[in-house]
C-alpha cells in the first residue's frame, strides 16, 4: 500500500511540475502577438448643424446652417467651412464660443473673420487654438453661431461635435 501511495504522489508531483513548465514556457513565448500601439490619431473631423432652437434664448428664426472641418492637434490648427441660409437679415457677426455645453451660453472663444454680411452664404478659414481652447473643443464645449441685427445675441447656433 505504501508503494501505491508513493506512486500516486510521484504522479501528482510530475504532473504539477509539467504544468508549471508549460505555463512558464507560454509566458515567455516570443511568438505571441505584440500589443497594439496606442492611438496616434492627430486629425479630428468636426461637424455641427445650427438652428434657432439651439440659441440661448431660442428665437423664431427658420434659418439653418452647417459646419464641417477638422482639427489638427499637432499644429493646433482648426480648419472650418460654414454654410447658412434663411437669416432674418445680413449676418452681423460670426464666432466660435466656449466653453459651454448645449443649452448654456459662453463668451467668444475665437472670431471667424472675413464672413460675408449676407442672409445666406459660405465662409471658410483656419484658426490656431491654445491648449485650453483645444481641451474645450475636444470635450464638446464649443459652438458656432451667426448674429444678425434682429438677433444680436445669435440667430442660429450649432454645437461642434468632434469625431
Amino acid at each position: 500500500m505504501l508503494k501505491k501511495q508513493f506512486a500516486n504522489t510521484l504522479k501528482v508531483l510530475l504532473l504539477t511540475g509539467s504544468l508549471s513548465f508549460v505555463m512558464a514556457a507560454c509566458e515567455g513565448d516570443d511568438d505571441a502577438t505584440p500589443p497594439l500601439p496606442p492611438t496616434t490619431k492627430t486629425v479630428f473631423k468636426l461637424s455641427a448643424n445650427a438652428n434657432a432652437a439651439q440659441e440661448v434664448p431660442t428665437n423664431s428664426s427658420t434659418a439653418t446652417g452647417t459646419l464641417t472641418g477638422s482639427y489638427d492637434s499637432v499644429a493646433n490648427s482648426l480648419t472650418f467651412q460654414v454654410n447658412w441660409t434663411g437669416l432674418t437679415g445680413n449676418a452681423t457677426n460670426m464666432h466660435f464660443h466656449g466653453p459651454a455645453l448645449p443649452g448654456v451660453s459662453a463668451g467668444v472663444a475665437l472670431a471667424m473673420p472675413g464672413w460675408p454680411a449676407t442672409p445666406a452664404g459660405t465662409h471658410s478659414g483656419t484658426l490656431t487654438l491654445t491648449q485650453a481652447q483645444e481641451a474645450d473643443l475636444m470635450a464638446g464645449k464649443w459652438y458656432w453661431n451667426v448674429h444678425t441685427a434682429a438677433n444680436g445675441g445669435g440667430e442660429i447656433r450649432g454645437q461642434v461635435a468632434v469625431q
